[in-house]
Formats: structure tokens, C-alpha cells, sequence
């Protein structure tokens, strides 16, 4: 789990900000995750890896900033996806339970950040965990 997830956002983020640096200028996204924020039972390789991610990237976007490279992170939190599909009844209920919109978000809804994180209308936002969660953490 530390490796795929937080070893990963490590090498591919080392090896794209070395051609970053040289254009003075990027955009780089990273996917956390609310657990990564809040913690869950029976998760906690999983949380430290995507805490893990947050403060990786919060301490890059620092060290990046002068050359005009953004970094933030996306902190999903249930989105409609074959992972949440294969949960049980119950484990859904109790997930929506915990979200306000009482729904679980769309895989467009995070696609949509991104997008918007990567365009120029963002030119002033970096350091920052953006949560696309139904208000789950707030």
C-alpha cells in the first residue's frame, strides 16, 4: 500500500517536476482521499499512505512555487466506482449516512477538478487538499 500509493506519487512527481523545472512552469494533481484525512477502521495503511501524500505534496508545492509549478491534492471521498459497487448493503448505508448530499460522487466529479487544477484559471492555488466528499469532512 506505501508503495504503490505514496512511494509511487514519489517517483512519478520527482521524475516529471525535473522537466517541469527546466519549462519553469507545471501543474502537478495528486489523489489522496478523505481516509487520508479523517482516518478509517481497519484502514490504517491505506490512511498513512494517502496522509502520506498530503504532506509529500504540501512540502513539494512549497519547494516548487518559485518556478511557477503548482502542486495540490484532490481528497476524493465515495465515489461511484466498481470498488464502491462491490460494498454491501449495509456498508453503503452506513457510508451515505456519513455524507450530506446523501449520494456518492461521480467519477466526473473529480475529473472536472482535475481539469480545473490544470488550467491556467487556477494559476494562484497550490499547497492545497481540495475534498470532493458530498461534505463528508467539513
Amino acid at each position: 500500500m506505501i508503495d504503490t500509493n505514496l512511494k509511487g506519487v514519489f517517483l512519478v512527481t520527482r521524475a516529471a517536476s525535473k522537466y517541469m523545472m527546466k519549462k519553469r512552469q507545471g501543474r502537478i494533481i495528486n489523489i489522496s482521499s478523505v481516509i487520508g484525512i479523517a482516518g478509517n477502521a481497519g484502514q490504517a495503511n491505506y490512511a498513512a499512505s494517502k496522509a502520506g501524500i498530503i504532506g509529500f505534496s504540501k512540502s513539494v508545492a512549497r519547494e516548487l512555487a518559485p518556478r511557477n509549478i503548482l502542486v495540490n491534492m484532490i481528497a476524493p471521498g465515495f465515489i461511484d466506482t466498481d470498488m464502491t459497487e462491490g460494498l454491501n448493503d449495509q456498508a453503503k448505508e452506513s457510508i451515505l449516512s456519513r455524507v450530506p448530499l446523501k449520494r456518492y460522487g461521480k467519477p466526473e466529479d473529480i475529473a472536472h477538478l482535475v481539469g480545473f487544477l490544470a488550467s491556467e484559471e487556477s494559476s494562484y492555488i497550490t499547497g492545497q487538499v481540495i475534498h470532493v466528499d458530498g461534505g463528508m469532512i467539513m
